[in-house]
């Protein structure tokens, strides 16, 4: 049996669907997954387990035999964790089979098969009774079924059914209750990832389209390690809320529910944001407690454990207003089953239990369905938009035949404010499309750009009204690129167009390089660091079976990472190590670049960043990685706008950063699939 797969492909702008082997899906789920970092949470398992044991300890103090449900069991970890507390029996529940099947050798090479047994399904599917998966209900239910948001992996649907079927009534609970609180912030980063703001270009203002901005976004959850964005880029115009508690030691309901938090403005400005976040207890009396807080809000932020499976959440309201200090405020969330939703009423416009609660957000207006967050951003960022127009007026005359190739971009509505004689647009999709047609026609500007649902190779002269280009012009950005150079989907389109330019066309951007920089990080390095033991558990099947997976492919592969949000060191100079010259077509033979970096640091070296830089003109540069010098220490600043690749080594290499020891590394381009193959190594001299 095949699997298809969907893979972007730059050399196409285009997803393949390509067929691979029927345990790629399965390699691919266990090379990728987040289980590592869990395990390495040493503040989440310390918590659980003292939760675990104050449980079984109840449970026997009343008399009984503890029996446990332990749903989402991942590596069986907290199933033991429970026997070794004196559990009686545990019934460990996993829905993902090579998980199940993980967690099964890992319970036996603990000497803990006798009392654990694990159940690969969905919890809702277990049963009960002489015959079925448990042989009687449990009466200690240990979860651990949340993500960001709490309830966004069906945490309330799976309890509820718990509750009704698989636990007994008065069942102690580890967590015990979850709490999720939020604060009301005026943040003018933030909001530039929901709305799109007004532009200058040369004295004239670009304003986006009035439908943007009477909606309310895009629904799903922001996620972010809120830890990285600066108290200093946010003003509180509330108290931290409490917004609700879900007790997990009683009957769960899984309907829609609001809840309200009433407040006065402790200062004035626009409410445009809710911050978010929740803690466990693991206890009744609330003392064993694991919080999502973020770093800035411990007395020593140093001390805030770091987690990536659980973060923080960021959630825009519909509509900014305006607030005054002292006024009366409500802020309400609503949820259902999977995801929550916030929305603000003033004191008097609190809605009553009769009245509908505030309904969940949706994309009106398409921008929202175009845009992701970042790409928001990006749109926002003044010094990225004074950078393009800089570029384009240096290169744009009165007789220019403009064309832009990149999804959803302002760059062609800029080239004709500068005056472009004739501007084009190839999108790649009816919704971009009607996006761009939004923003013409909220300028006057309706015709001033043709916007062509046509891909580059299909584009004829016809289309183009017999003009010639002499511009041609991207970010360039594409919806489908994953890692920084599948944005070289640009160079193809430039080749497939090659019929269709004057032949002194200008390349806009000219060329772009491929950077890298040896790093070591703060914290990403644990999602790929074997665990070994933990807390005092032998975990190494499940750190075997993750390399296995890495390793399914014979070479290994960069992955995307925001590396604004992970901290990171630079051990070595950055270096441009891949130059690709939009001013030629793609060329038929592979690029090639070989070559060493020394190590200038000392530290644990965990991999190798890498990024793009475009160069607009000769003099004129736009970084989607770095975007300022290294510091002394080798504290590094990113892009928030692109994800950055990182190439993790198999085992971290302890650098003396005396320039003894380098980083090798063998990149080679291949033109027929548009992809760089990478090889790195570390050696002494």
């Amino acid at each position: 049996m095949k699997t298809f797969c969907g893979r972007a492909n730059p050399a196409t702008g285009a997803v393949d669907w390509v067929e691979e082997g029927e345990e790629y899906d399965y390699h691919q789920e266990i090379a990728r997954s987040c289980y590592a970092d869990m395990l390495h949470d040493h503040d989440r398992n310390e918590k659980y387990y003292q939760g675990i044991r104050a449980a079984v300890a109840r449970v026997k103090a009343r008399g009984e035999k503890v029996i446990v449900l332990d749903i989402g069991t991942g590596t069986g970890l907290l199933s033991m964790m429970a026997v070794t507390a004196g559990a009686d029996f545990c019934y460990a529940v996993e829905v993902f089979k090579p998980m199940a099947t993980a967690a099964q050798c890992i319970v036996e090479k603990n000497g803990f098969s006798d009392k654990i047994k694990i159940i690969n399904k969905h919890s809702t599917d277990v049963t009960v009774g002489p015959d079925g998966d448990m042989q009687m209900k449990a009466n200690v239910l240990i979860t651990e079924l949340f993500d960001t948001e709490l309830i966004g992996e069906g945490a309330l649907p799976s309890y509820e059914h718990a509750h009704q079927n698989l636990v007994q009534e008065g069942c102690e609970a580890v967590p015990h209750r979850a709490t999720v609180y939020a604060q009301l912030v005026e943040s003018e980063l933030l909001w530039s990832w929901a709305q799109l703001q007004e532009v200058e270009v040369e004295g004239a203002r670009l304003v986006p389209p009035p439908a943007v901005g009477r909606c309310s976004g895009a629904h799903a959850v922001c996620d972010i390690q809120l830890s990285q964005v600066s108290p200093h880029s946010f003003t509180p115009l509330g108290p931290l809320c409490t917004m609700f508690s879900v007790d997990f030691s009683k009957p769960v309901s899984s309907a829609p529910q609001s809840h309200s938090s009433q407040f006065v403005a402790q200062d004035g400005g626009r409410a445009q944001v809710v911050l978010s976040w929740w803690d466990i207890d693991m206890d009744p009396s609330g003392t064993i407690v694991c919080s999502m807080a973020p770093g800035w809000s411990y007395p020593q932020p140093k001390t805030a454990p770091w987690r990536d499976h659980w973060m923080q959440s960021v959630y825009f309201l519909p509509a900014e207003r305006k607030v005054t200090e002292g006024e009366e405020l409500s802020l309400t969330v609503c949820h259902d089953d999977y995801s929550l939703w916030y929305s603000l009423q003033t004191h008097s416009q609190q809605p009553s239990q009769s009245e509908a609660r505030p309904s969940r957000p949706c994309c009106t207006c398409q921008a929202h369905m175009v845009w992701t967050r970042p790409r928001f951003g990006e749109l926002n960022d003044k010094l990225r938009t004074e950078s393009y127009v800089s570029a384009l007026r240096s290169v744009l005359r009165e007789d220019s035949v403009c064309l832009g190739v990149s999804d959803g971009s302002l760059l062609p509505v800029f080239a004709h404010m500068l005056g472009a004689k004739k501007v084009f647009s190839l999108e790649n999709s009816r919704m971009s499309k009607q996006v761009i047609e939004q923003v013409l026609e909220a300028n006057s500007m309706k015709g001033g750009v043709e916007l062509l649902e046509i891909r580059p190779e299909q584009l004829t002269s016809n289309d183009l009204g017999g003009e010639q280009i002499s511009v041609l012009i991207g970010e360039p950005y594409f919806s489908t690129s994953l890692l920084p150079w599948h944005s070289l989907f640009f160079w193809y389109c430039r080749t497939a167009l090659a019929g269709l330019l004057r032949p002194n066309a200008t390349i806009l951007p000219c060329s772009a390089t491929l950077h890298m920089v040896a790093v070591e990080f703060q914290d990403l390095w644990r999602i790929r660091a074997p665990c070994g033991t933990c807390e005092g558990f032998d975990i190494t099947p499940m750190d075997e079976m993750v390399q296995q997976s890495l390793d399914f492919h014979e070479s290994r592969e960069a992955e995307p990472h925001p590396l604004w949000e992970y901290p990171c060191r630079a051990l070595t100079q950055s270096k441009a190590v891949m130059t690709f010259d939009f001013t030629q077509c793609v060329p038929q033979q592979p690029i090639i670049s070989q070559g060493s970096l020394p190590f200038i640091r000392s530290g644990r070296c965990h991999g190798v960043a890498l990024w793009m830089e475009y160069h607009l003109t000769d003099d004129i540069a736009v970084s989607g990685g770095l975007i300022g010098p290294i510091s002394e220490q080798g504290d590094c600043e990113w892009s928030r706008h692109r994800k950055q690749g990182v190439y993790f080594f198999r085992s971290a290499w302890d650098s003396s950063g005396d320039s003894r020891a380098t980083v090798s590394y063998n990149f080679t381009f291949e033109p027929s699939l548009g992809d760089i193959k990478m090889d790195f190594s570390t050696e002494s001299q």
